[in-house]
């Protein structure tokens, strides 16, 4: 694909005036996201997303990497993916530069997410040639090889004698010339797709590998959805089809010595909830910091929102509150939520506000969360619980009223329409006159998708996460009881009980009350539940993999 650029001539002027703007330039970023795992993104990848317009993804199996709580991208940027061709084939070079260049020379800043690394793993060399022909100034952000990586997700000890050669292809066929030094090397490491399966095989013979050769064939690999199969080379074709892989999904192939010695290193699909699929009962906001624990340990988790956070029914409560607060009517203000958070800074926008109303109050919140939502905003919480995060344990470190070193005995404290009287009596016992104001009202989110439905109901998820006893009375009412073989987790006796009051089965109670110790209980359950299994001589299947129980509910 050409271009051509006809600049117009620059109108000059005799006379003094002032400097035009010159016109913003677009600019195209490729960026490399490593092999799957969105933890592998680089420090230069996230900034360049952060001040990304437009974000083009190589395909749907990248958007998981703009989900990551380390992503911030602006409520503006356009994301557009790649996706195939009317024949269902990858875009050639020259059509994928063409979207790239459309959205660049509208003066966008354009992230190219590619898989891999984008000069290594990755034909985005034309792409970056017709930039250049168009006029248009490029940059790239390496990104962890798939090459080395993919074989270290698949516990794979490259540091062989007699070498290992590296090859990289993605489309077209492999050549008899490109594959001759197949022949000699060690181990061969490829990285391909899985409709280039069967020219590989024909090139690896043609160079002189054995049709008994070991072979490791690893799909997917760095995701949650990583599959490594040992093979031999003749029958590598037969096992990639079994695995009813599209043609498109990226395959890591490892022939010879060191495939012949992965069982001692198998790291990431041992993790102990390597391939779960974790329910969770909460927005994507909220959910952040379980799902990205979850992730470390191999979950693949799906968020299910249970409310919906509306505004009050009237808003002339918050109104005065935030007056107050401006005028100087509170000597604290107590946040037990993000939503509360959000709720007053929603309103302070309103009024044309923002943080720097805060100046001289003392601000708490209930737990670290919380807090983040603060400090994203510029406000630094001067009190936050050490022990127990919840409306008690911040109620048993805030400081009693004292009259002569508190000028003012007033706390504002904005919340939900249902929440308990539990901080608001705290604060009262200890002197504080308290205006509890109702921030945001919580309703009963909409069902899910009828799939979803199925899959809570028919034991597809592996495992649910409960957070509060509210979550566990409206996931049921609007998605029903999971079946009896999900395990269910809880953040605590009080939704535990909650939990058995409904007829469910807990298996798993938070040491504390927090979503992070939350996941890291699920995780110690499931590595219990797979040595148990293994001593047992028993296969290691997900819960959702075992045959229905006749386990009853409580």
């Amino acid at each position: 694909m050409s271009t051509t650029s006809v600049r117009k001539p620059r109108t000059t002027s005799t006379s003094a005036s002032t400097p035009m703007s010159p016109v913003t330039r677009g600019r195209v970023i490729f960026v490399g996201t490593g092999p799957g795992d969105p933890d592998l993104l680089t420090l230069g990848a996230i900034a360049a997303l952060a001040d990304a317009s437009a974000v083009i993804l190589d395909s749907d199996r990248q958007s998981p990497i703009l989900e990551h709580p380390a992503i911030t991208l602006a409520e503006e940027a356009e994301v557009t993916t790649l996706g195939l061709s009317e024949a269902g084939r990858p875009l050639s070079p020259s059509a994928r530069a063409k979207i790239v260049l459309k959205h660049a020379c509208s003066g966008a800043r354009v992230v190219r997410l590619v898989h891999g690394d984008p000069f290594l793993d990755n034909a985005v060399a034309d792409e970056a040639a017709a930039c250049v022909r168009g006029g248009i100034d490029f940059e790239v952000v390496p990104g962890v090889s798939s090459l080395t990586a993919v074989p270290e997700y698949a516990g794979v000890d490259l540091t062989h004698g007699g070498g290992v050669h590296f090859a990289s292809a993605t489309e077209g066929r492999f050549s008899k010339a490109a594959a001759a030094p197949w022949g000699a090397a060690s181990t061969v490491v490829v990285s391909t797709v899985v409709s280039m399966i069967n020219s590989l095989v024909e090139a690896a013979k043609a160079a002189g590998r054995p049709g008994d050769d070991h072979v490791l064939v690893t799909l997917h690999g760095g995701s949650t959805e990583q599959l490594t199969v040992g093979t031999t080379l003749d029958e590598l074709v037969s096992v990639v089809k079994s695995t009813k892989a599209p043609g498109t999904d990226p395959a890591h192939v490892i022939i010879g010595q060191a495939a012949e010695q992965r069982s001692e290193l198998s790291w990431y699909e041992t993790k102990p909830l390597f391939g779960w699929r974790v329910l969770v009962p909460r927005t994507k906001d909220q959910a952040a910091p379980m799902v990205a624990r979850l992730r470390t340990y191999g979950a693949h988790s799906e968020e299910v929102p249970t409310i919906s956070v509306e505004p009050p029914r009237s808003p002339l409560q918050m109104d005065k509150a935030i007056r107050g607060l401006v005028e100087g009517r509170y000597e604290w203000v107590a946040f037990t939520s993000v939503n509360a958070v959000k709720a007053v800074r929603e309103k302070f926008e309103e009024y044309g506000l923002d943080a720097r109303a805060f100046s001289g109050l003392k601000v708490a919140v209930v737990g670290e969360v919380t807090a983040k939502a603060l400090q994203a905003w510029g406000i630094e919480p001067d009190l936050v619980p050490t022990g127990e995060q919840s409306a008690a344990g911040l109620a048993a470190e805030f400081p009693p009223y004292d009259d002569v070193l508190d000028p003012i005995n007033r706390v504002f404290l904005p919340r939900a329409d249902i929440a308990t009287e539990t901080l608001a009596a705290g604060l009262i016992n200890l002197g504080w006159e308290v205006e509890d104001v109702t921030a945001y009202r919580t309703v009963r989110a909409a069902p899910p998708d009828a799939s979803v439905r199925e899959a809570i109901k028919t034991g597809k998820f592996d495992a649910v996460v409960f957070t509060s006893s509210s979550t566990v009375r409206n996931l049921v009412g609007i998605a029903g009881k999971p079946h009896p073989s999900t395990v269910i987790a809880v953040i605590g006796p009080a939704t535990a009980r909650t939990c058995e009051e409904h007829g469910l089965r807990v298996d798993v109670i938070a040491g504390k009350p927090s979503v992070v110790e939350l996941a890291d209980a699920l995780a110690s359950f499931a590595a219990e539940r797979r040595d148990a299994l293994i001593a047992e001589g028993e296969s290691v299947l997900r819960p959702s993999q075992r045959k229905p129980t006749s386990r009853k509910r409580v």
